[in-house]
């Protein structure tokens, strides 16, 4: 039997974490094993297929030109380690899947930047955080994620105060919620990266969901 396509990881480093165990079946359920990576987990050395930065803290405001002194829950030494290995994805053409606060970093990494705290803009949205799919999202129809999800609108869980302001260099922005803040990227030039500002792993149960995991294994084969 052909040995299933290697994911790396990234997130956070506590033993107990539900976004790597969730993430992990996941990638199982799409045909893949998952390997983690974060500042206590070292990377195998084994070839990656793909590689999928994971949510969580805060990105430092240093790497953004956002405010030095605001409240940020940050963690200096992920975002190197996962700064790093975008990097790495990029020069090597690694598939990209960005998770909420890897969605961010990747455009970071690409030169754009970042609301803050979105929580004075919001307007019309419903942005209690949760797992379930209560926030309603608006997709362009004609973009790589409306065709995989095989819809415009999507249902979609928030755990995010923090959101894309401008795209990074050779990504474009494909979806909005209904205060027009953006959810998702995806790279303008067809280069397998896609960032999502909601959270799939917890979503795998819906097919519009598992299908960004099941994009990210054909991407790299």
């Amino acid at each position: 039997m052909a040995e299933r396509p290697r994911v790396g990881v990234t997130g956070n480093s506590r033993r107990w974490s539900p976004s790597w165990w969730s993430t992990r079946l996941a990638l199982r359920l799409a045909g893949a094993q998952a390997e983690r990576i974060s500042v206590r987990h070292a990377a195998s050395g084994r070839p990656l297929s793909a590689l999928i930065i994971g949510g969580g803290d805060d990105i430092g405001p240093e790497h953004y030109g956002g405010e030095i002194t605001a409240k940020v829950r940050s963690d200096p030494e992920r975002d190197e380690l996962e700064m790093r290995w975008i990097e790495r994805a990029l020069e090597q053409g690694i598939p990209l899947l960005g998770i909420c606060r890897g969605a961010q970093l990747i455009n970071v990494v690409l030169g754009g930047n970042l609301h803050q705290d979105i929580r004075a803009m919001r307007v019309h949205t419903y942005n209690r955080p949760g797992l379930l799919p209560t926030k309603q999202v608006r997709v362009d129809a004609e973009s790589r994620l409306a065709g995989l999800c095989g819809k415009a609108r999507l249902r979609v869980n928030s755990l995010h105060h923090q959101a894309v302001r401008q795209p990074g260099e050779g990504l474009r922005v494909v979806a909005w919620d209904l205060d027009n803040i953006v959810q998702a990227v995806e790279a303008a030039d067809g280069r397998p990266i896609i960032g999502v500002q909601w959270h799939p792993e917890y979503l795998c149960y819906l097919p519009a969901q598992l299908a960004l995991f099941r994009w990210l294994i054909r991407s790299a084969a």
